[in-house]
């Protein structure tokens, strides 16, 4: 049984502060028919116009399905378009459009306001503290990811070389 306090516990924490976080950005950003998710592709294709919808997509972690639901919505309202790949003719590249960067100015004016709230009573020095501390479980967990992987990819091209551990070692 689990009886760790979930209030002490790293993950539970993390997890409802962002929930919170997301919560009450979205109150905020209901009023302009914006959700978060499409504000994350307006923010994420804002640096990188004319990209792929499916490198967009990647950037995301989303599959095409849904990113193209998204970039469907955001195209009707206006907020993009797109264009058909040069490189690929079955392929869109995604732009934004003139009436789309109001839109971000307010969302990050609405993001900045609450990520204030949230910091409210917090000082500079914490703030460093906690943001250190946050990166560091970041590379942790990234490199114990990528060691995994390694790992993983190592014994798969072990099976599918019809090799093993075993037989390297002569047994």
């Amino acid at each position: 049984m689990f009886d760790q306090d979930p209030d002490r516990n790293v993950g539970f924490l993390l997890h409802d502060v962002s929930r919170l976080l997301r919560k009450r950005f979205d109150r905020r950003a209901r009023a302009l028919g914006l959700t978060r998710a499409q504000w994350r592709v307006l923010v994420h294709l804002a640096p990188r116009q004319g990209i792929n919808q499916s490198t967009l997509a990647d950037i995301l972690e989303l599959d095409n399905v849904t990113l193209g639901r998204h970039v469907d919505r955001l195209e009707a309202t206006g907020w993009l378009k797109r264009r058909s790949d040069p490189a690929d003719r079955r392929a869109w590249c995604l732009h934004l459009t003139k009436k789309a960067q109001p839109v971000l100015d307010h969302m990050e004016g609405l993001a900045v306001r609450t990520q204030q709230e949230a910091l409210n009573g917090i000082s500079v020095s914490e703030l460093d503290r906690l943001m250190a501390t946050l990166m560091s479980i970041k590379r942790n967990i990234l490199a114990k990811e990528e060691t995994e992987g390694k790992a993983s990819g190592a014994a798969v091209g072990a099976v599918a070389g019809g090799t093993s551990k075993r037989a390297h070692d002569g047994g």
